[in-house]
């Protein structure tokens, strides 16, 4: 019998095992897609359910002109655009590969296929799309009952958790790119996160090396909220690669 891994810090303890995506990629289509590449607009039609294999997805909704907020990045063995399982549906957010990026795509028909062939195999994909639906839930209660101070450090903790945003001495480090996500991830102004941060540099935390900011995702960091919050789980998943079980 499968097991999903419940360790501290993995929303719902779900991914998608490579076992799963072995299965999955059966009824799939493969692509790869460029560092930058808009996978899909909001208000497009659309169908089916895209699934992660390598390197990461990031869904963003537009505020107004040079602004918008991040609910989800979508990491290996996660999915994304799962509002297509719905009849005449259409996409909520626009979807853009952060990195060169490898999918898998189930269209609903295909889907409809796994189902009824392969019931048990296709309700790990159900419960992965189920659970991320519950980590968006949190994303909200955390929106509306966090300080931005809060959700900054949440944001830190998730950033840290994937080697894309990551020196390589393990701080996480904040291009111009990777700062305006951080701020779409908080779901605040820049001004707002710059104070932040400033606070945090104060204590030794971050540090600016010309235009970049580095942060260390140290325990002194995040138990400086402990007891304060308890922080959300996390958005962003493990960096293991899962299209080796599929090639």
């Amino acid at each position: 019998m499968r097991q999903h891994r419940h360790e501290r810090g993995e929303f719902a303890g779900q991914r998608l095992t490579e076992e799963d995506l072995l299965e999955i990629a059966e009824y799939a289509a493969r692509a790869s897609w460029p560092a930058g590449f808009q996978i899909y607009e909001r208000g497009t039609s659309a169908d089916g359910v895209f699934v992660v294999l390598r390197g990461c997805v990031v869904l963003r909704s537009r505020v107004r002109a040079g602004r918008g907020f991040v609910p989800w990045v979508a990491t290996p063995g996660e999915t994304f655009g799962a509002e297509g399982l719905s009849p005449n549906a259409l996409y909520a957010t626009d979807a853009r590969a952060d990195e060169v990026t490898e999918t898998i795509f189930v269209s609903t028909s295909n889907l409809r296929a796994f189902v009824r062939e392969r019931p048990q195999q296709a309700l790990a994909l159900i419960g992965q799309v189920m659970a991320e639906r519950t980590s968006l839930l949190d994303r909200l209660r955390e929106l509306t009952t966090l300080s931005v101070e809060q959700r900054l450090v949440s944001a830190l903790q998730r950033m840290a958790s994937h080697a894309s945003f990551l020196h390589p001495d393990g701080r996480i480090e904040l291009s111009s790119a990777q700062y305006r996500l951080l701020c779409e991830l908080v779901g605040a102004t820049r001004e707002s996160v710059s104070l932040v941060l400033g606070r945090l540099t104060g204590e030794g935390l971050v540090e600016r090396v010309g235009s970049t900011l580095y942060v260390a995702p140290t325990a002194r960091l995040f138990e400086r909220l402990t007891g304060v919050v308890e922080v959300a789980p996390l958005v962003l998943g493990d960096t293991t690669t899962v299209t080796a079980a599929i090639q």
